[in-house]
Formats: C-alpha cells, structure tokens, sequence
C-alpha cells in the first residue's frame, strides 16, 4: 500500500471541514477504520462505499476517477472499481485493451483513442 489514496481522502475531507468522525458517521464505518484508511493501514472501501464517499466529498468526476485510480493503486493487480464492469460487459473493449497490451500501445496511441471518443461525444 502507498498510502497515497488515505492522504486524498483526507485533504478532500478537510477542505470540506468535516471531521474523521463525521465521515466515518455517513460512511456508516468506524472512526477507527476511517482513520486507518487515512493513514495507508488499511486498504480503500469497496465500490459502494467509494460511490458514496464521493457524494459525500462532493467530488467532480475527475476527483472521483482520481479516487478510484488512487484506490486501485493500493492493491496489487487491481483495476479501477468504477472500470470492471464495464470492461466485462463490453467484449470489444476486453479486445481493445488485449490488443493495446499485446501491441505496447504507447501514451500517444491512447490519446488519439481518447481524442476521436471526445470528437464521436460532441457529435
């Protein structure tokens, strides 16, 4: 664990002015575990409890993607909880991602994937 999803969590709690407890409290968890996570002791919540921590922080969608990412990165082998679903749901995505991979798709090929999906969004 890097601890660095426990130090987002708790920067974003702060600048809301909420309190460990307090988070804890609408997370329905104990204070205890709260401050664990915070602290990098503890892995990330699962899915539903990262939905609502979202919610509850008021997070943008980029904040929230950069929790799941931060979230996923605490664990070894393990894939955005926000992504799964749909990647098991979307053969031709599992067939991109395999073809990505066995191709070493570099950052700039992934970014023309990501510059024609916002181009196909606005029309």
């Amino acid at each position: 664990m890097t601890g660095e999803f426990g130090k987002y969590v708790e920067k974003k709690r702060k600048a809301k002015n909420m309190t460990l407890r307090g988070l804890a409290a609408e997370l329905e968890i104990a204070p205890a575990y709260m401050s664990d996570i915070e602290k990098g002791h503890r892995y990330p919540p699962d899915k539903n409890k990262l939905e609502k921590m979202a919610e509850i922080l008021e997070l943008n969608e980029k904040e929230k993607n950069d929790m799941y990412d931060l979230a996923a990165g605490e664990k070894e082998n393990a894939v955005s909880p926000d992504l799964p679903e749909y990647i098991m749901g979307t053969k031709k995505a599992r067939v991109a991602l395999r073809m990505a991979r066995d191709n070493g798709a570099t950052d700039a090929t992934w970014q023309k994937v990501i510059d024609m999906l916002e181009r196909e969004a606005k029309e």
